[in-house]
């Protein structure tokens, strides 16, 4: 037998391989892992830009989308200021076209107030002539006198009537386009 330097040696032997292979081992699992960190490292870059690419995509198709809008909501703006003030236009001629109504309705309520208050000085003068002259003239003249003094109540009626009338409507129609 011997003195038991071969089974040290042996076993000296073995966990010398053992610990070689372990390490072997040890700096595969290392590099593996390191690729993989590698990928991983590669693969987060490519998704970060291809994040920051869709990102500015997103960002200029916003700008081109709020700048379009700008545009029409200023051309909007722009025909509706024109239309605003077409109406105004419109509108200030009809009250313009309103107030010649009045005007022409007040000036011939004022003509037909002028010819009646004139039908009346005829008649009166009439009148007057009329009892100046024999009696049998004048009661034969004084019936007409009589008849034109309800007229002239009836014309003076139909002209107020006819001065109101389109006076309150042209203020009506005023009021109710503004």
């Amino acid at each position: 037998m011997s003195n038991g330097n071969g089974v040290t040696a042996t076993l000296s032997n073995a966990a010398e391989a053992v610990a070689e292979t372990a390490s072997e081992i040890g700096s595969a699992v290392v590099k593996t892992a390191g690729n993989a960190v590698k990928t991983v490292r590669t693969s987060a870059k490519k998704a970060e830009k291809a994040a920051k690419k869709t990102v500015s995509k997103a960002r200029k198709a916003a700008k081109k989308a709020v700048g379009t809008a700008k545009k029409k909501l200023a051309s909007a703006s722009a025909s509706a200021k024109q239309e605003v003030a077409a109406l105004k236009r419109a509108g200030s001629a009809k009250k313009r076209a309103a107030k010649k109504a009045v005007k022409k309705a007040a000036k011939k309520a004022t003509a037909k107030k002028a010819a009646a208050k004139k039908a009346v000085r005829k008649a009166v003068k009439k009148a007057g002539t009329a009892a100046r002259r024999p009696a049998k003239k004048a009661a034969a003249k004084k019936a007409p006198a009589r008849k034109a003094a309800p007229a002239r109540k009836v014309a003076k009626k139909a002209t107020k009537k006819a001065a109101k009338r389109p006076a309150k409507k042209a203020v009506r129609k005023a009021v109710k386009k503004k």
